[in-house]
């Protein structure tokens, strides 16, 4: 079982229920086939742009062979999803060993999205999964607005065996990511990771706030951040569409970690944020325990997303 199997499994469920229906006593690749299939990608929340778009490119496909199987329609299917999961400049993820260019020394990752993604968890199992490949790691508690967020931090620091920096409830969030960054250059730190305010309340303050945050950090690391993370819940579908609108307009994203896909019929999500906003994801959580979180490789992950083991073969023309 491949590592996104049980991550997309009600997607993948959801999406062939509904096309299962479509194949029967099909003779063809028709026009109903391919609905069938507009349909069945829009209800996985892929969004209607991103959809059409793949359904243009199919049928362009079709038009060119005389014979088409389902099993074929399907890798068709699945090399243009992974097709618009290239980011930009022609990088793909999971051509990577790993994420993180992690030559600048410390590289400063800033952690963002909205209260309830996951964001905290996500910091604590990415610096768990940092430290155990031998990156020395701090952590800043830059969310003072909840106590929660800190004490949740701590928990996953001492978890991942990793320094946090913190400072009381109601403090100046750039005055903790200042302290961190400061604490990271003295220990000689490989990675810092800061946490942030999940408020979305006002499109200003957030970004007057993730700017303060930015600047103060220059003050230390003059290139801080060296990547902006937004932490999106990939159950929440057209919900993560309009958070990671908003935080892109605040701030530039430059990556994507997407949380809680294990529990979700709408994993078709992800596909539609990285064609609409062209930032790359670079992790997804599958699971609550400290090592659910793994780097995002495209072709695994439609590939888990479009499994065909159930799906009644044909040949069609």
């Amino acid at each position: 079982m491949g590592i996104f199997d049980k991550g997309v499994k009600k997607t993948n469920m959801g999406f062939f229920q509904r096309l299962s229906h479509a194949i029967v006593g099909k003779a063809k690749v028709d026009d109903d086939l391919l609905d069938a299939i507009e349909e069945a990608l829009v209800a996985t929340d892929m969004g209607v742009d991103t959809t059409l778009k793949i359904i243009e490119n199919l049928e362009e496909r079709v038009s060119r062979d005389k014979y088409v199987t389902m099993d074929e329609l399907i890798d068709m299917l699945r090399d243009e999803i992974a097709k618009l999961l290239n980011v930009k400049d022609g990088e793909t993820v999971d051509d990577m060993v790993e994420p993180f260019d992690f030559s600048k020394k410390p590289y400063v990752i800033m952690v963002v999205g909205v209260n309830g993604v996951g964001k905290t968890t996500t910091i604590g199992k990415l610096a768990s999964r940092l430290q155990t490949q031998g990156k020395k790691v701090v952590v800043g508690a830059a969310d003072t607005f909840r106590a929660a967020a800190v004490d949740q931090l701590t928990i996953w620091a001492e978890r991942a065996g990793v320094d946090i920096v913190k400072q009381d409830m109601g403090s100046d969030p750039a005055s903790v990511a200042f302290d961190t960054v400061k604490s990271a250059v003295a220990k000689n730190a490989d990675v810092v990771l800061i946490d942030t305010a999940g408020r979305l309340h006002n499109r200003i303050d957030l970004m007057n706030e993730l700017t303060k945050i930015r600047n103060v950090m220059r003050k230390v690391i003059p290139d801080a951040p060296h990547e902006v993370l937004l932490v999106l819940d990939g159950s929440t579908g057209q919900n993560a569409f309009q958070q990671a609108k908003e935080f892109a307009r605040a701030t530039d994203i430059t990556a994507l970690a997407i949380t809680k896909l294990d529990g979700t019929a709408k994993g078709g999500v992800v596909v539609g944020i990285v064609d609409q906003f062209r930032v790359p994801i670079k992790f997804v959580g599958i699971g609550e325990g400290i090592d659910d979180l793994k780097v995002f490789d495209k072709r695994e992950f439609v590939k888990s997303l479009f499994s065909k083991e159930d799906l009644p073969d044909g040949r069609y023309q």
